[in-house]
């Protein structure tokens, strides 16, 4: 998926270390005027939501957007409201089958704007066990100290 870095909005790296991620599905995201202009402003925490799947229609479930102080005063801001991802019902029936039949689950690992419009990545993840979250930090302590011994040796 190729997109500029100026469109990310955020990123779960949490999901990355706490499971194994297998498919990627890109999906809309249904959103009040005061959330995108929060969104534009970078007032959104991400690492502890997760989507759930409920009659038949997906949702992402503990994302905050922070209302901005110049948003409507007409409005009543919920920040921790769930919003509901927009995807086609074969991809819904698809989600469904993954966490019923194969008890996997689906994480959010990123949200972006794609043509103007915000766009969340969901991922379809099994569970890390402890001793691979451990591999995982050993490995990435292992790469920084290699590329500092390369840079000081050159």
């Amino acid at each position: 998926m190729a997109k500029s870095p100026s469109s990310t909005i955020a990123v779960n790296k949490r999901a990355r270390f706490e499971y194994h991620l297998d498919e990627r599905i890109e999906a809309g995201i249904a959103l009040e005027g005061w959330e995108v202009k929060a969104l534009r402003a970078g007032k959104i925490q991400f690492g502890e939501s997760y989507v759930l799947l409920k009659n038949g229609e997906a949702f992402l479930f503990g994302c905050l957007i922070t209302p901005l102080t110049s948003a409507s005063t007409h409005v009543k801001a919920d920040p921790m409201r769930n919003r509901r991802l927009l995807l086609h019902r074969r991809e819904i029936d698809r989600l469904i089958g993954f966490v019923e039949r194969k008890g996997q689950t689906i994480v959010p690992t990123a949200m972006y704007w794609k043509k103007g419009k915000v766009k969340v990545e969901i991922a379809i993840a099994r569970g890390k066990q402890t001793h691979d979250k451990r591999r995982a930090q050993k490995d990435r302590d292992w790469a920084r100290q290699k590329s500092r011994l390369l840079k000081n040796s050159a």
